[in-house]
């Protein structure tokens, strides 16, 4: 027996839930008394709280501390390509912001894209650019910024827009060959890749389906008086900035860089680098001043922020980027949800959960079922993506191996629960990354989300009616 197993057969169920429910309450209380402000700290303590709790129960179980912080510094150093992709975000949202990229697709986009079409052009534009770059944060770091700029200079809430982007983006980040956990969840399963994704379509497609259907419904109930008067906006972008097609170059060079795997760290470090070079070619207006004044203004806006004033007011409020500062309270709650979901792993209660789930029934529906709930529960308490789809693909591929069912229908229901969920939690690593990128709180996004909660009741109603269920091939002695 292995430590982790050691663990998770001292550890009772109910000391395992005793972190999760005490962190579910504070959480609710939380966002009860500071609403969408309870992202801003409260909810970062709280976290720390639900740790500590979890330390403790821990302890009763004689497991060494020690080897608890040892595995939140396992969980720590597995995001910190997370946190310098954040930092890189911001850094690159200024930059655009100050070159005329930002500016130059929303002038463009109000020009090109039909309002009463902006929200399913928005799913389906997410929808392919994550399937070229394999990456649903990528998208959103580009496009997403660009698209959520549109929609408020259309006058759509910026919710509405990001519910779009992001279920697109997890779309196409579900059936790109190039995105990690859609590899991850074949590896996991014990699936081949491509048989995996293709899989995956009898799921996906209803859901964007419904998706797209529903965002054509919304956009009908907005009221298009609200959206036809755009040429203020434009002539004070105009006036703002040198727009040019050229100013595409640099998107186009960071999407390229993303398709032919090279590290986004990388990619969005040299589209952070080329918009600044833009800056001294097409913006004159702002390099006016010396080499250290201009020096001064690109450091300040890469690192703090930067916010430029127009004559139209709406504008106003789309062109302020944070900068890398604006990252931080990001970084600051994915670090405390590693140390909640470091210790809750270390201790067995993670496991101990998980195994729980599993004998809750026999049925194949209720495997799919336990499965889906593992995932959700891992992306509620160790709030990482990649071990919703690591712990229950561990757990459940000799669960489904038994029932004699292909590992494809344990990697399908893996990415329906585990990798399209994350996005829907506050303090999962994938929550608060898309909240701080596009700039709107998950409360604010959550039900418009469509194709990210429809997902896994896809899967269950698949399951329920035995829609599409492979069993394994049989192979007989020859």
């Amino acid at each position: 027996m292995n430590l982790a197993d050691h663990k998770a057969s001292q550890i009772t169920l109910l000391s395992a839930l005793i972190p999760i429910v005490c962190l579910v309450l504070l959480l609710a209380l939380n966002v009860f008394v500071f609403g969408d402000e309870a992202i801003s700290g409260s909810n970062q303590f709280v976290l720390l709280i639900g740790g500590a709790i979890a330390s403790i129960v821990g302890m009763f179980y004689k497991i060494p501390f020690k080897s608890m912080v040892n595995q939140v510094g396992d969980n720590l150093k597995s995001v910190t390509g997370a946190i310098l992709i954040l930092l890189l975000v911001g850094s690159l949202s200024a930059s655009w912001l100050i070159s005329g990229i930002v500016p130059a697709m929303i002038y463009y986009g109000i020009q090109l894209i039909n309002p009463t079409l902006f929200l399913p052009s928005a799913v389906i534009i997410s929808a392919i650019i994550s399937i070229a770059t394999g990456s649903s944060w990528s998208t959103s770091a580009t496009i997403g910024i660009a698209l959520i700029a549109i929609g408020k200079a259309l006058g759509i809430p910026a919710g509405i827009v990001a519910g779009a982007v992001i279920s697109g983006a997890y779309f196409g980040d579900k059936l790109s060959p190039l995105s990690d956990t859609t590899n991850l969840a074949a590896a996991m399963a014990g699936s081949s890749l491509f048989t995996h994704i293709r899989y995956m379509l009898y799921t996906t497609i209803p859901s964007i389906s419904i998706t797209l259907i529903v965002f054509m419904l919304i956009s009908f109930t907005i009221d298009s008086g609200e959206l036809s008067s755009n040429q203020n906006i434009l002539t004070s972008i105009q006036e703002s900035f040198y727009i040019t097609p050229w100013l595409f170059v640099v998107p186009f060079v960071v999407i390229l860089l993303i398709i032919k795997k090279v590290s986004p760290i990388i990619a969005l470090f040299t589209g952070t680098i080329l918009g600044l070079v833009l800056v001294y070619f097409f913006q004159t207006s702002i390099f006016s001043g010396s080499f250290f004044e201009n020096y001064s203004f690109y450091m300040n806006a890469i690192s703090s922020g930067v916010s430029i004033q127009t004559t139209n007011q709406t504008l106003n409020g789309l062109f302020i980027s944070g900068g890398m500062e604006g990252m931080l309270g990001t970084i600051w709650l994915i670090i405390c949800a590693m140390v909640f979901g470091g210790i809750m792993e270390s201790i067995g209660a993670l496991s101990r959960i998980s195994k729980a789930l599993l004998a809750l029934g026999d049925s194949v529906f209720s495997l799919f079922a336990s499965t889906l709930a593992s995932c959700l529960t891992i992306n509620l308490t160790a709030s990482d993506q990649y071990l919703s789809i690591v712990v229950p693909g561990k757990m459940f591929s000799k669960a489904f191996e038994e029932k004699n069912l292909a590992p494809e229908n344990l990697s399908r229901t893996l990415e329906d629960s585990g990798t399209v969920t994350s996005v829907l939690i506050p303090w999962n690593t994938c929550g608060a990354y898309q909240s701080g990128v596009l700039g709107v709180g998950v409360s604010e996004y959550f039900m418009y989300a469509v194709f990210n909660y429809i997902s896994p009741f896809m899967t269950l109603i698949f399951a329920a009616f035995k829609i599409k269920i492979r069993e394994r091939l049989k192979v007989t002695a020859t």
